[in-house]
């Protein structure tokens, strides 16, 4: 994002900034912890397991807890999930597992699992202690495309049982959204890359950066190279919104904004809109929206076509945007973006008005969806643009699997793209072995 009279950089002072970017959930002491822990009824038929894309033993890692042994603890979280450091940080818990707390009634809170997953995992992750050993060599290589978490799941595990795992990634460091496409407060301290140093430190992993399925490598010719296959290409490419003024300066993807401000080492350096509009309902929607005001963006408002009941974003974010002072406005859909050089403003077609509204903007993010980028890659049944995989993320074609946001049924979360890399991993190994 350029710098110019209608955004400017160092709105607000190094010490603001400190402290609009600080972990947005602090992790809990020991005492916390144990407190909370006791708190647990630790379920035979645990519902939050059951709710848990992962299927992570969350009762047996919180008993751990209250043991005091936090390294057995982190063995139950990350046998299942190998991100679950991450995971701990920007997983919908009030959705999934939260949720589905037995504790979760009008008189208490659920048990604070997210927390205690943190707790557990990160001071394995901080100390490097590897938990997991390979099995002996079996003399195959996987060829994984894409590095976030889908891919990254998918080479532990298969590292893990005694494979080789080369992995072509398009960007500079390996992360995914997990790296470039979450808001900071989220992850600070470079956590992403802690853990991805983490993952690799099992052995087994190959990694190539800026490599581009399509352009710098083809399909073809890793089926020819590889024993097997994973791609976990994401959703490169974002949505238009196909109206007037979309060309306008001023006007830019959130996610290239998001990715941007991960990247920056000051943030009072990075260019910030006095009035901006976000357009769309997800998280991406309220992530750009939350830290354009925590970098000092005077007005910020979310627009989104249908009720708060059909955002993508969890009830948790939406009120998170409100506290942040994010105006949120629902049932308005985009009729033209304004300006003559630069964006100054947005008409929306209403239900509740016949002439519509109108917001002032300098700044309009589009944070309405991603789509597939398909170079490469359309001898691949798909459906609605994603590919089609069956229950162990198999596609139709022989000797590759799928997972993450790119198939059918992806849901833009972690740790659902974690459990399909897992998955992957199991049906390749299965694959292997009976060849």
């Amino acid at each position: 994002m350029a710098s110019n009279a209608h955004i400017r950089t160092g709105r607000l002072s190094q010490e603001e900034l400190e402290e609009n970017f600080a972990d947005l959930h602090p992790p809990l002491s020991r005492s916390e912890a144990l407190i909370e822990a006791d708190r647990c009824y630790f379920c035979f038929d645990a519902p939050c397991t059951t709710a848990c894309p992962t299927g992570i033993d969350i009762p047996g890692f919180i008993q751990k807890i209250r043991s005091d042994n936090l390294r057995g603890s982190a063995n139950t979280i990350l046998s299942e999930n190998i991100m679950g450091g991450m995971c701990a940080r920007v997983c919908p818990t009030e959705i999934l597992c939260e949720e589905a707390c037995v504790r979760n009634t009008h008189e208490e809170k659920p048990v604070e699992i997210g927390l205690l997953q943190r707790y557990s995992t990160d001071p394995v992750f901080e100390s490097g202690d590897q938990l997991f050993e390979r099995a002996p060599s079996s003399g195959k290589t996987i060829a994984i495309v894409g590095g976030g978490p889908a891919g990254l799941s998918c080479a532990h595990r298969l590292a893990v049982l005694g494979h080789d795992v080369v992995v072509f990634n398009r960007d500079s460091k390996l992360g995914g959204l997990n790296e470039y496409g979450i808001a900071a407060y989220k992850a600070i301290n470079d956590f992403a890359q802690t853990e991805v140093d983490y993952i690799l430190s099992i052995g087994g992993i190959e990694v190539r950066c800026n490599s581009t399925l399509g352009s710098d490598i083809e399909l073809d010719e890793l089926r020819q190279n590889y024993d097997a296959v994973f791609l976990g290409i994401g959703l490169a490419q974002s949505n238009n919104l196909g109206i007037a003024g979309e060309d306008l300066d001023g006007v830019f993807n959130a996610i290239e904004y998001i990715s941007e401000l991960r990247q920056a080492e000051d943030k009072s350096r990075l260019p910030v809109g006095s009035d901006v509009v976000v357009i769309g309902g997800g998280m991406t929607a309220i992530d750009v929206a939350v830290q354009s005001k925590r970098l000092g963006a005077e007005q910020v408002h979310i627009v989104y076509r249908r009720g708060p009941e059909q955002m993508s974003a969890s009830v948790f974010e939406q009120a998170l945007a409100q506290t942040s002072g994010v105006t949120i406005h629902h049932w308005a859909s985009p009729a033209r973006i304004l300006g003559a050089d630069h964006v100054t403003g947005v008409e929306f077609d209403t239900d509740s008005s016949e002439d519509g509204m109108r917001l002032a903007a300098d700044v309009v993010f589009k944070a309405i969806g991603q789509r597939m980028d398909s170079s490469g890659i359309e001898e691949i049944a798909t459906e609605s643009g994603r590919f089609v995989v069956d229950i162990h993320q198999k596609t139709s074609l022989d000797g590759v699997w799928a997972g993450g946001d790119c198939v059918v049924g992806g849901d833009d979360l972690t740790v659902s793209a974690v459990q399909h890399g897992k998955i992957a991993a199991l049906s390749i190994d299965q694959y292997l072995r009976d060849a």
